[in-house]
């Protein structure tokens, strides 16, 4: 593993299924920016905004947890579907934390979004870093990739992002050798082996997945595509221990029978590599089962955030 250069700056960077004028419209438009600003399980109220330079935009994030937190933003520089520069984290009480920089480039019906936040020194820097991760502050990104997908195509899917500090080849491996992906994939507090693994185009995995307390699940997928080394698609259920029959999950039975996974990785560096998990209901779908996918979002970000917390461990044991 290699050491990350200090900087008292951090950068994020996505690519979102939009136009870049909706992406932009869902930046500043505040009744769009509700449906999605905030980590996920925040609200917001705006109070008042005015987007111009020297303007400010007045709202209150709510917590899930019933906490406020209200907070004044200027802008700096505000150049229609390209750039925004703005301080965040003023309120009446205290000023900024850091100031923030939005580069919105247009990619012929996909936008390219990179955001810098500049802090006063390297050290704050770190512990903003820390502190987003924490808080899990870059779910307000998959949101908003949630809800451009919404908009764009009327689908339902859940997003979750992660970069790790390892080459794109060596996180390839991970999702395509059963040695590594066993190791980290299964939710926390459970192990996972593989009964029958091919992981390529047109061929399927059988796995199973146990607790400390015996419990066992069964399931399989089959991959739609493996192109080595940017991106895996592939279905999966749940199964019976014969590989059989599609069963339900132990402990959500109105969770969708079928789940479409697609995992793109992005190399951000040449030792650096984000993971885009996306998930997709696929096959017949009660509305019910529609409603337990969407409100379950903040759940999968639980159980998605423990595995590629294990992935990210695991990676720093096998170098």
């Amino acid at each position: 593993m290699h050491a990350k250069n200090k900087s008292n700056k951090l950068k994020l960077t996505r690519v979102y299924n939009a136009p870049v004028e909706t992406v932009w419209e869902a930046w500043v438009d505040p009744k769009k920016a509700a449906k999605w600003w905030g980590p996920r399980g925040f609200k917001i109220t705006t109070h008042s905004k005015d987007l111009k330079v020297g303007g400010h935009w007045n709202y209150t994030m709510h917590g899930p947890d019933g906490v406020d937190y209200p907070n004044i933003t200027t802008y700096f520089e505000v150049d229609k579907y390209r750039r925004l520069v703005y301080d965040h984290g003023a309120n009446q009480n205290q000023p900024a934390l850091f100031r923030v920089t939005v580069v919105f480039t247009d990619l012929g019906g996909k936008t390219k979004m990179d955001m810098t936040m500049a802090l006063a020194t390297e050290d704050a820097a770190e512990q903003t870093r820390k502190f987003i991760k924490q808080a899990n502050g870059n779910s307000t990104w998959d949101r908003l990739a949630e809800y451009l997908e919404k908009e764009n195509s009327s689908k339902e899917i859940f997003v979750i992002n992660r970069t790790f500090n390892t080459p794109i080849e060596t996180m390839f491996k991970m999702w395509t050798d059963p040695n590594h992906f066993s190791k980290w994939l299964a939710p926390t507090g459970f192990d996972m082996k593989f009964i029958r693994s091919d992981i390529k185009a047109n061929s399927s995995t059988f796995y199973c997945m146990e607790n400390s307390d015996g419990l066992k699940m069964y399931g399989r997928a089959h991959y739609k595509e493996v192109k080595s080394p940017h991106r895996l698609v592939y279905t999966q259920e749940f199964c019976d221990e014969k590989n059989e029959k599609t069963t339900r999950h132990p402990m959500a039975p109105t969770w969708p029978a079928m789940m479409l996974t697609t995992i793109d990785l992005t190399a951000e560096s040449p030792m650096e590599t984000r993971v885009t998990i996306t998930w997709e209901v696929v096959g017949n779908v009660t509305r019910e089962e529609m409603e337990t996918f969407i409100e379950g979002r903040t759940g999968m970000t639980m159980g998605w955030t423990g595995s590629l917390d294990k992935l990210e461990s695991y990676l720093e044991k096998v170098g």
